[in-house]
This record gives structure tokens, sequence and C-alpha cells, in this order.
């Protein structure tokens, strides 16, 4: 899909020469490097009513996930496995360029980026929600908000899912001799997963690679480079947005470079899964 950037407002003349200025230097204007991602923190377990939700803030920008397990019919082509689906919302209070209404097209396109990261590698196994095959099984929503945003959704919402996902219970659950399923959502087993996935965005502005831009650095950047990883550093999914290209060699820059931020953050997981928060 293609990618349709908020451009509003327009980053000044000024503005612009500033942050190029800095690059020069080797820095950006909130004093990081080209390659270190933002301050991040992560909260779990922060929606009572769902089956598995988490809170992330990176650098300005906070995304809420919630997750919630349903019985429904599994697909024909998949019937020994269960259903996956993920919504995104940009809420009109995160930025005032986010218009109410059904989603746009960066929407959907933040939903189709995670809902690839997750069903191509099989991060989940969906066969293990299963409840009779070809009949029944947990339909897995996965619901993602962005409520502020200072660049770079993808990332944000793509730790926001993998610590939601982490904290996931999948409801024990009864089945009647009318085949009725009955739900018992005071008991649950945790969500199985195969691997975890982390995003890792970055925006090529001029000559100069930046990883995990914050608003201004979007507005200007020629083009975006999203790249999906598994813990091994093993690359899973990769989409390119913007009309900027990339010479050989700043792509395997882009794939090096990414690669650590991920592993960064897949620390930064684990330290929220052990302490219900983190903060990096």
């Amino acid at each position: 899909m293609s990618y349709t950037p908020y451009r509003v407002p327009i980053v000044s003349k000024i503005r612009s020469k500033s942050l190029i200025s800095l690059y020069k230097k080797g820095v950006r204007s909130d004093q990081r490097d080209f390659a270190t991602p933002r301050n991040l923190s992560i909260q779990v377990g922060v929606i009572d009513k769902a089956d598995g939700s988490a809170w992330v803030k990176l650098g300005n920008t906070q995304v809420l996930v919630g997750v919630k397990l349903e019985v429904g019919i599994p697909y024909r082509d998949t019937p020994n496995e269960g259903v996956l689906q993920v919504n995104s919302e940009l809420t009109p209070v995160a930025s005032p360029t986010f218009e109410p209404g059904p989603p746009d097209e960066n929407a959907v396109e933040l939903s189709r980026v995670i809902d690839r990261s997750l069903r191509d590698p099989k991060a989940i196994d969906l066969s293990s929600l299963v409840i009779r095959p070809g009949e029944k099984a947990w339909v897995l929503w996965i619901d993602v908000y962005v409520l502020d945003y200072d660049g770079n959704y993808f990332d944000a919402s793509m730790l926001g899912v993998m610590a939601a996902l982490m904290n996931t219970k999948v409801p024990e659950y009864e089945e009647t001799e009318s085949g009725e399923i009955i739900i018992n959502r005071e008991k649950g087993t945790p969500l199985k997963l195969n691997r975890r996935v982390a995003l890792v965005t970055s925006v090529k502005v001029g000559d100069y690679i930046l990883i995990d831009p914050n608003i201004d650095e979007e507005l200007l950047a020629d083009s975006r480079m999203v790249i999906a990883f598994d813990e091994q550093g093993t690359i899973v999914g990769m989409q390119k947005s913007g009309m900027g290209g990339y010479t050989r060699d700043e792509l395997l820059k882009v794939i090096d470079i990414s690669r650590n931020a991920s592993q960064v953050y897949f620390k930064l997981l684990d330290q929220a899964l052990q302490s219900g928060g983190s903060q990096g």
C-alpha cells in the first residue's frame, strides 16, 4: 500500500535547515545519534476488561493496545487454526491531522503491516486456538489506538502488540452437550507464541539514515523503511515507502542499525513483563 505521510503542519524551511545542520554534526534535535531509538516505556495489563493489554510510550508517541478473544468460526482454508484480526485507529486526540471517521489508508496500512509481521512468521500459535476443527475457534482481536503522535507509530504499535500478546490469557471454557461454549474469563492460560517480532522504522533525509524518526524527521524524509525482525535478528518482513531510493550500501546500513535497534526493543519487552513496566 502506498504511504500518504501527514504533511500538516509543514516543517518550515528555517526548521529544515536547522535540522540538517545538526545532522552534519552527527546529532539530532533531541540529542540522539542516528541509530538510537527514543526513550521507551511499556506497561502491561492496563485494561481490566481485556484478555491482554499494553500501553507504550516511545518518545512522545503513545499507543494503547487491547487484545480480546471471542468464539467464532475458523476460515475454510485454515480449519485447524484460530482467527487473527488486527484493527488500528489513529485517534483525533493524537494529532490535529488525524480525522474522525472510518480508518484512512494510513490506519489500514498500520493494521496490515502488524498483521503480516505476525502472520507470515507464524508468531502466534494459531493452532492452539482451535476449539473444534472447522467449526469453532477463538478469534483473536487486536485493537491498536494511537493516542499521541510524535512520529513513528509503527514501532510503538508493534511493541504494544507484542507486550499485550505476552500478557494475554486464553480463557477457560466448557462445551455443553448442545455445543454451547461457556467462557470463564476468571481463569485462563497464556497465549502460545512461537516467536516475538519487533518493527524498526528508519527514514532517509538526504544522505542521512535515522532510526525511530520523530514527527519533524518524518516530514523531512525522502523515504521510509519499516523492517520486522524476530529475536534471532532474522528479517521477517520489510516495507519501503516514499519516493526516495537507497543504494546497496545504504540498504545494508539500514538493515544493520535496524537489527541492533530491534534487540534493544526485545530487551525492554522482557523487562516490561518481568516488572509490569519498563523504561529505557
